[in-house]
């Protein structure tokens, strides 16, 4: 029988995994959990994986070197979330562990959290909220619409395209800027990224987060951003180069930004910036819906129960390298 390790800190455990998916892994062999409510330091990771077969692990739980140099009997690492970029892969495929990463079940939730933040931001309800909250009637400000609004998209990804899908009803022109794929969907415009900038009323960068996109959102691309342009960056804290951010809602050329990712710990939104009066931040809760978590987790069952088989599941990132995969198989549950 196989044993497997869940990284998830207690609480993440309740939020980000769930029972249904707790009791799918323990029906896969002998399971053990993270005692504690904090995620593994690389030696207590080290100590509590000493006999597992495979790791199942949190967005928050790094795949050191050093964890895969020092488990001779591990198999595989198994990631609970889309980004892989804190799992040390060339040092996973050295060792003979295989690596997989969950698909992006989050899509619909994430491109539901931006359509709020755009109408939120828009109108001003934080403004309304707070001031209310404290007792006070809030002076008024003038809203937008979208409706007749140029939504600018860089990147045309999973979230993106459900984020077009939801927001063709409110008739903005939708503008899409990504050189890596061909758009032919209708009421979508596929534009040079200078066009975008010139003619968005809201920027949305939802590219990937690579060495090419970090800091995308910086001092040269706000210059020639449409003055008072509304940012909305559902993605990555990455995207942002978050000086660049302040000093353009600081001089007018941004006009408000909405975050749910930034640059504090677990991709949160920077305090600096998520306390401005013209921010609407949230702490990264884009995915935090018992759809999109059950997503992922139930997805993560099913690749263990392919691992214990002993069989290469979808999701993974480095199969030609998993020499490990063939110890597991003789005995597996069915």
């Amino acid at each position: 029988m196989a044993t497997i390790l869940l990284t998830h800190p207690e609480s993440a455990r309740r939020l980000y995994y769930g029972e249904r998916a707790l009791g799918g892994l323990a029906a896969l062999g002998a399971l053990r959990v993270n005692p504690h409510d904090r995620p593994f330091s690389e030696a207590e990771l080290i100590a509590a994986a000493a006999e597992s077969d495979v790791i199942v692990s949190d967005r928050q739980t790094p795949g050191w070197p050093g964890v895969f140099d020092a488990l001779p009997g591990l198999v595989a690492f198994v990631r609970c979330a889309v980004d892989i970029r804190n799992i040390e892969v060339p040092a996973a495929s050295r060792n003979g562990v295989l690596v997989t990463r969950a698909g992006p079940g989050f899509g619909p939730a994430v491109a539901e959290w931006i359509v709020g933040a755009m109408i939120g931001l828009a109108r001003h309800s934080a403004h309304y909220v707070a001031g209310y909250a404290a007792g006070a009637v809030p002076g008024s400000r003038m809203g937008r619409e979208i409706r007749g609004s140029t939504v600018g998209i860089v990147g045309y990804g999973t979230i993106a395209r459900r984020l077009c899908r939801l927001l063709a009803p409110f008739e903005p022109r939708l503008l899409v800027h990504d050189p890596y794929v061909a758009i032919e969907d209708a009421g979508v415009h596929q534009v040079d990224l200078a066009t975008l900038l010139a003619e968005a009323d809201f920027l949305i960068p939802l590219a990937v987060a690579t060495p090419e996109t970090e800091n995308l959102v910086n001092a040269d691309l706000l210059a020639r951003l449409k003055p008072g342009a509304l940012l909305v960056n559902a993605s990555r804290g990455n995207l942002m180069d978050e000086a660049a951010v302040a000093a353009a809602l600081d001089s007018g050329r941004l006009g408000g930004l909405a975050m749910d990712v930034g640059r504090a710990a677990d991709q949160m939104p920077s305090p600096e910036l998520a306390g401005r009066h013209d921010v609407l931040a949230t702490p990264h809760i884009g995915g935090l819906t018992p759809e999109a978590i059950a997503y992922q987790a139930d997805e993560t069952v099913r690749q263990v129960a392919e691992i214990v088989a002993g069989r290469v599941p979808p999701g993974a990132v480095n199969a030609e390298a998993a020499s490990r995969l063939s110890r597991l198989g003789n005995g597996a549950p069915a």
